[in-house]
């Protein structure tokens, strides 16, 4: 293969990923809403969907591998391609959390939500906002940006104590509400984990770009949470 053509093969691996953190983020907002809303069938269809994330994630793997195997690449090409690998893994594991906030839609049946839905859909647009963004800084090699981005994930833990100590009181008011709460926190969970997971996207792009695994900082509150598992 020419090295116009291995150029032209490296350009369509960057389409795709572009084109399965664009399904992802879709899946992700339209997760949400279908659960603000109670749709039942837009749940299910979020279900159905995260078929073609997968099958996206595995067919971008297969051309990864082959590009390693037939291309011997050395260098920065070879930490892209390996870098991207892990990274339409961590999308396609993104993707499982919208599909999981669908399934819990779905088995919520006829039950009303707890509370109405404020702070969940700003985790899931902030945790989209942060993906875009760690995305494009993927795609134009860019370190310093990629290095900034993960700090932001406090607005996202934020969010989530926040829902955690609403849903809390209506436990203690009424402990016939803890089932109901219980589904709404499993939300804020798929949420919380789908911001976390950009951190990686970003780790993976300071990699390719600088030839070293850098330690990102992490805020406090990471720090709390590393310190727990």
């Amino acid at each position: 293969m020419s090295r116009k053509a291995f150029d032209n093969e490296m350009q369509n691996v960057r389409d795709e990923v572009l084109l399965l953190g664009s399904m992802v983020e879709h899946a992700l907002i339209g997760s949400v809403e279908a659960l603000k809303k109670r749709d039942i069938k837009a749940a299910q269809a979020i279900i159905v969907e995260d078929k073609a994330i997968n099958k996206k994630r595995f067919d971008l793997e297969d051309q990864l591998v082959t590009l390693i195997a037939t291309q011997q690449p050395m260098a920065q090409d070879l930490r892209f391609l390996a870098s991207t690998l892990e990274i339409v893994s961590e999308l396609e594991r993104m993707g499982d959390y919208a599909k999981g906030i669908g399934n819990i839609n779905v088995r919520m049946g006829d039950e009303k939500l707890l509370k109405p839905l404020i702070d969940l859909p700003r985790m899931a647009q902030k945790g989209v906002d942060m993906l875009h963004r760690a995305l494009t800084a993927y795609i134009n090699n860019d370190a310093e940006t990629a290095m900034t981005i993960p700090v932001e994930d406090d607005e996202v833990d934020a969010l989530y104590n926040q829902i955690y100590r609403e849903l809390m009181v209506f436990v203690i008011e009424d402990p016939k509400n803890i089932e109901r709460a219980n589904w709404l926190l499993w939300v804020a969970h798929n949420l919380e984990r789908f911001a976390d997971r950009v951190t990686n996207i970003c780790e993976r792009t300071v990699y390719i770009a600088r030839g070293t695994f850098d330690e990102i900082k992490q805020s406090d509150d990471e720090f709390w949470k590393d310190q727990q598992k």
